[in-house]
Protein backbone atom coordinates (compact mmCIF):
# COMPACT_ATOMS: atom_id res chain seq x y z
CA UNK A 1 0.00 0.00 0.00
CA UNK A 2 1.47 3.49 -0.65
CA UNK A 3 1.38 5.68 1.88
CA UNK A 4 -0.68 8.67 1.92
CA UNK A 5 -0.23 12.24 0.59
CA UNK A 6 1.45 14.60 3.45
CA UNK A 7 2.34 18.24 3.39
CA UNK A 8 4.55 19.19 6.21
CA UNK A 9 3.46 23.08 6.39
CA UNK A 10 5.83 23.91 8.91
CA UNK A 11 9.67 22.44 8.71
CA UNK A 12 12.73 24.52 9.75
CA UNK A 13 14.56 22.56 7.03
CA UNK A 14 17.77 25.24 6.33
CA UNK A 15 18.46 25.28 9.22
CA UNK A 16 22.03 23.88 10.92
CA UNK A 17 20.56 20.85 12.79
CA UNK A 18 19.90 19.53 9.17
CA UNK A 19 23.24 20.62 6.95
CA UNK A 20 24.88 17.27 7.36
CA UNK A 21 22.40 14.66 5.54
CA UNK A 22 19.30 17.38 4.78
CA UNK A 23 19.43 14.89 1.18
CA UNK A 24 19.24 12.10 3.36
CA UNK A 25 15.97 13.55 5.50
CA UNK A 26 14.38 14.51 1.75
CA UNK A 27 14.36 10.97 0.60
CA UNK A 28 13.04 10.01 3.94
CA UNK A 29 10.56 12.28 3.77
CA UNK A 30 9.07 11.26 0.20
CA UNK A 31 9.36 7.67 0.70
CA UNK A 32 6.72 8.48 3.95
CA UNK A 33 4.69 10.43 1.53
CA UNK A 34 5.48 13.91 2.59
CA UNK A 35 5.22 15.20 -1.03
CA UNK A 36 5.52 19.20 -0.43
CA UNK A 37 7.35 21.40 2.50
CA UNK A 38 7.29 24.82 3.63
CA UNK A 39 10.76 25.78 4.71
CA UNK A 40 10.55 28.58 7.67
CA UNK A 41 12.29 31.50 8.19
CA UNK A 42 12.97 33.07 11.23
CA UNK A 43 14.95 36.36 10.52
CA UNK A 44 16.72 37.59 7.59
CA UNK A 45 19.46 35.16 7.00
CA UNK A 46 17.09 32.29 7.73
CA UNK A 47 14.85 33.72 5.24
CA UNK A 48 17.38 34.23 2.69
CA UNK A 49 18.06 30.54 3.34
CA UNK A 50 14.58 29.43 2.94
CA UNK A 51 14.49 30.69 -0.37
CA UNK A 52 18.08 29.46 -1.45
CA UNK A 53 16.72 26.22 -0.30
CA UNK A 54 13.37 26.16 -2.00
CA UNK A 55 15.25 27.53 -5.18
CA UNK A 56 17.23 24.18 -5.33
CA UNK A 57 14.46 21.75 -4.30
CA UNK A 58 10.90 21.39 -6.25
CA UNK A 59 8.89 20.05 -3.55
CA UNK A 60 9.88 23.22 -1.08
CA UNK A 61 8.74 26.30 -1.18
CA UNK A 62 9.41 29.04 1.40
CA UNK A 63 8.07 31.61 4.33
CA UNK A 64 10.03 34.43 5.58
CA UNK A 65 9.31 36.53 8.55
CA UNK A 66 11.02 37.62 11.45
CA UNK A 67 10.01 35.35 14.69
CA UNK A 68 9.35 37.18 18.20
CA UNK A 69 12.56 35.41 19.64
CA UNK A 70 14.71 37.66 16.91
CA UNK A 71 12.13 41.06 17.41
CA UNK A 72 14.45 43.20 19.33
CA UNK A 73 17.21 43.18 16.92
CA UNK A 74 14.55 43.98 13.97
CA UNK A 75 15.43 47.78 12.37
CA UNK A 76 13.95 49.06 9.48
CA UNK A 77 16.70 47.78 7.23
CA UNK A 78 15.57 43.96 8.27
CA UNK A 79 11.78 44.53 7.48
CA UNK A 80 12.90 46.08 4.16
CA UNK A 81 14.64 43.14 2.90
CA UNK A 82 11.96 40.79 4.49
CA UNK A 83 9.74 42.94 2.28
CA UNK A 84 11.75 42.19 -0.53
CA UNK A 85 12.15 38.90 -0.05
CA UNK A 86 8.46 37.82 0.44
CA UNK A 87 7.47 38.97 -3.15
CA UNK A 88 9.98 36.23 -4.43
CA UNK A 89 7.92 33.59 -6.45
CA UNK A 90 9.08 30.76 -4.18
CA UNK A 91 7.38 32.34 -0.82
CA UNK A 92 4.17 31.30 -0.05
CA UNK A 93 3.80 33.04 3.13
CA UNK A 94 5.01 35.73 5.72
CA UNK A 95 6.14 33.67 8.81
CA UNK A 96 6.97 32.76 11.14
CA UNK A 97 5.40 35.89 13.06
CA UNK A 98 3.57 36.20 16.34
CA UNK A 99 4.25 36.52 20.05
CA UNK A 100 6.26 34.27 22.86
CA UNK A 101 5.29 35.47 26.52
CA UNK A 102 7.13 31.91 27.41
CA UNK A 103 10.79 32.93 26.98
CA UNK A 104 10.24 36.27 25.88
CA UNK A 105 13.82 36.74 24.95
CA UNK A 106 12.40 40.02 23.28
CA UNK A 107 10.66 42.65 24.92
CA UNK A 108 6.57 42.55 24.33
CA UNK A 109 6.75 45.75 22.76
CA UNK A 110 9.21 45.01 20.10
CA UNK A 111 7.11 41.29 19.60
CA UNK A 112 4.33 43.73 18.90
CA UNK A 113 5.49 46.39 16.59
CA UNK A 114 7.38 43.63 14.59
CA UNK A 115 4.30 41.34 14.56
CA UNK A 116 1.77 44.03 13.15
CA UNK A 117 4.58 45.30 10.78
CA UNK A 118 4.74 41.87 9.00
CA UNK A 119 1.01 41.03 9.10
CA UNK A 120 0.69 44.49 7.08
CA UNK A 121 3.68 43.30 4.88
CA UNK A 122 1.34 39.87 4.25
CA UNK A 123 -1.72 42.09 3.32
CA UNK A 124 0.54 43.95 1.16
CA UNK A 125 2.24 41.19 -0.49
CA UNK A 126 -1.52 39.04 -0.58
CA UNK A 127 0.05 36.35 1.23
CA UNK A 128 -0.81 34.30 4.32
CA UNK A 129 0.35 34.38 7.46
CA UNK A 130 2.33 31.75 9.89
CA UNK A 131 1.70 32.49 13.47
CA UNK A 132 3.75 31.90 16.38
CA UNK A 133 1.58 31.79 19.44
CA UNK A 134 3.12 30.60 22.82
CA UNK A 135 1.01 32.25 26.38
CA UNK A 136 -0.20 34.63 24.85
CA UNK A 137 -3.50 33.96 22.68
CA UNK A 138 -5.40 36.89 23.92
CA UNK A 139 -2.67 39.63 22.49
CA UNK A 140 -2.20 37.58 19.56
CA UNK A 141 -5.88 37.12 18.77
CA UNK A 142 -6.46 40.89 19.29
CA UNK A 143 -3.53 42.05 16.81
CA UNK A 144 -4.92 39.53 14.27
CA UNK A 145 -8.55 41.16 14.13
CA UNK A 146 -6.79 44.54 14.13
CA UNK A 147 -4.36 42.99 11.62
CA UNK A 148 -7.59 41.94 9.29
CA UNK A 149 -5.61 38.71 8.71
CA UNK A 150 -8.92 37.06 7.72
CA UNK A 151 -8.23 39.22 4.25
CA UNK A 152 -4.82 37.02 3.71
CA UNK A 153 -5.42 33.78 5.55
CA UNK A 154 -3.12 32.22 7.86
CA UNK A 155 -1.98 29.76 9.78
CA UNK A 156 -2.19 28.98 13.85
CA UNK A 157 1.05 26.69 14.03
CA UNK A 158 2.16 24.11 15.88
CA UNK A 159 -1.68 24.52 17.85
CA UNK A 160 -1.19 24.75 21.61
CA UNK A 161 -4.75 26.38 23.00
CA UNK A 162 -8.33 24.64 24.02
CA UNK A 163 -10.96 24.17 21.94
CA UNK A 164 -12.52 28.14 22.88
CA UNK A 165 -9.56 29.14 21.53
CA UNK A 166 -9.65 27.13 18.16
CA UNK A 167 -13.22 28.40 17.79
CA UNK A 168 -11.64 31.80 17.96
CA UNK A 169 -9.00 31.24 15.72
CA UNK A 170 -11.54 29.60 13.00
CA UNK A 171 -13.68 32.84 13.41
CA UNK A 172 -11.05 34.90 12.37
CA UNK A 173 -10.40 32.54 8.76
CA UNK A 174 -7.44 30.64 9.78
CA UNK A 175 -6.25 27.43 9.48
CA UNK A 176 -4.89 25.05 12.68
CA UNK A 177 -2.00 23.20 12.63
CA UNK A 178 -1.13 20.48 15.09
CA UNK A 179 2.32 19.24 15.02
CA UNK A 180 3.79 16.18 17.29
CA UNK A 181 2.24 17.32 20.71
CA UNK A 182 -0.91 16.08 19.49
CA UNK A 183 0.61 12.26 19.81
CA UNK A 184 2.15 12.79 23.48
CA UNK A 185 -0.15 10.72 25.90
CA UNK A 186 -0.22 13.87 28.25
CA UNK A 187 -1.94 16.00 25.73
CA UNK A 188 -4.94 17.72 27.13
CA UNK A 189 -6.59 19.92 25.15
CA UNK A 190 -5.03 19.42 21.68
CA UNK A 191 -7.53 15.91 21.40
CA UNK A 192 -10.40 17.72 21.43
CA UNK A 193 -8.88 20.43 18.75
CA UNK A 194 -8.22 17.53 16.35
CA UNK A 195 -11.90 16.42 16.15
CA UNK A 196 -13.49 20.22 16.74
CA UNK A 197 -11.88 21.58 13.26
CA UNK A 198 -13.24 21.34 10.48
CA UNK A 199 -11.65 18.86 7.79
CA UNK A 200 -11.23 22.03 5.48
CA UNK A 201 -9.45 24.38 7.95
CA UNK A 202 -6.70 21.85 9.47
CA UNK A 203 -3.39 21.32 8.28
CA UNK A 204 -0.28 19.41 9.85
CA UNK A 205 3.42 20.09 10.46
CA UNK A 206 6.50 18.62 11.98
CA UNK A 207 8.32 22.09 13.00
CA UNK A 208 11.21 20.19 12.80
CA UNK A 209 14.32 19.80 13.88
CA UNK A 210 11.82 20.72 17.05
CA UNK A 211 8.87 18.77 18.72
CA UNK A 212 9.24 15.46 17.66
CA UNK A 213 6.26 12.94 17.89
CA UNK A 214 5.88 10.29 20.31
CA UNK A 215 8.63 7.44 19.38
CA UNK A 216 10.96 9.82 18.70
CA UNK A 217 11.16 12.34 21.98
CA UNK A 218 14.71 13.30 22.73
CA UNK A 219 15.46 12.88 19.03
CA UNK A 220 15.70 15.40 15.92
CA UNK A 221 12.31 15.62 14.09
CA UNK A 222 12.24 15.40 10.46
CA UNK A 223 9.85 15.62 8.14
CA UNK A 224 9.35 11.90 7.48
CA UNK A 225 7.75 11.17 10.93
CA UNK A 226 4.63 13.57 10.19
CA UNK A 227 3.17 10.24 8.75
CA UNK A 228 2.72 9.57 12.85
CA UNK A 229 0.67 12.86 13.62
CA UNK A 230 -1.01 12.39 10.40
CA UNK A 231 -2.10 8.89 11.83
CA UNK A 232 -3.12 10.18 15.65
CA UNK A 233 -5.19 12.93 14.01
CA UNK A 234 -7.22 10.18 11.38
CA UNK A 235 -7.53 7.88 14.81
CA UNK A 236 -8.86 10.87 16.86
CA UNK A 237 -11.32 12.08 14.39
CA UNK A 238 -12.13 8.87 13.41
CA UNK A 239 -11.27 8.84 9.79
CA UNK A 240 -9.51 7.17 7.12
CA UNK A 241 -5.75 8.21 6.54
CA UNK A 242 -5.72 8.17 3.26
CA UNK A 243 -8.84 10.57 3.10
CA UNK A 244 -8.47 12.73 5.73
CA UNK A 245 -3.80 13.01 4.53
CA UNK A 246 -5.40 14.40 1.38
CA UNK A 247 -7.99 16.62 2.17
CA UNK A 248 -4.83 18.32 4.63
CA UNK A 249 -2.65 18.64 1.58
CA UNK A 250 -5.67 20.24 0.14
CA UNK A 251 -6.26 22.56 2.66
CA UNK A 252 -2.40 23.93 2.64
CA UNK A 253 -2.08 24.13 -1.35
CA UNK A 254 -5.25 25.84 -1.10
CA UNK A 255 -3.79 28.56 1.45
CA UNK A 256 -0.53 28.45 -0.09
CA UNK A 257 -1.82 28.64 -4.16
CA UNK A 258 0.49 25.90 -4.99
CA UNK A 259 -0.56 23.44 -7.87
Amino acid sequence: MSAPELFDTHAHLHFPEFTRDLADVLARARAAGVSRMVTIGTDVATSQAAIELAGREADVWAAVGIHPHDAAEADDAAFAEIARLAREPRVVAVGEIGLDFFRNLSPREAQERVFRRLLALGREVGKPVLIHCREAHEDVLRLLGEGRVGEIGGIMHCFSGDAAIARRCLDLGLLISLAGPVTYPNARTLPDVARLVPADRLVIETDCPFLPPQGHRGQRNEPAYLALTAARVAELRGEALELLAARLSDNARRLFKIP
